[in-house]
């Protein structure tokens, strides 16, 4: 299955930011793209710790949304360098980071 440009999707929804403003009536979705399993697996872990985040997957596929429903923010390696580094939201809430 793995391809040598195989991607991985990790799929969140921010409950902090559902509901108002850009996401008025809609449900925000994040989705931070990865290079390898690897890095999908760190992203996962360290959405896992953070408790406006629920319904964390990993996708093998570019996950779609229907537009009227979400609004969806899509991320990667360079622009949320912080969600690639191990345990970084745990470490950052006690000062380690």
């Amino acid at each position: 299955m793995n391809t040598m440009n195989q991607k991985y999707y990790v799929t969140m929804t921010d409950k902090f930011m559902s509901g108002w403003g850009m996401a008025q009536n809609k449900i925000n979705k994040l989705v931070i793209e990865c290079d390898t399993q690897m890095e999908a697996l760190t992203v996962f872990d360290n959405a896992k710790t953070r408790s406006e985040m629920k319904y964390v997957h990993i996708s093998y596929t570019k996950p779609r949304y229907n537009k009227n429903n979400y609004i969806v923010s899509e991320h990667n390696k360079t622009d949320y360098p912080n969600w690639f580094k191990t345990n970084y939201f745990n470490l950052r809430s006690r000062g380690l980071a």
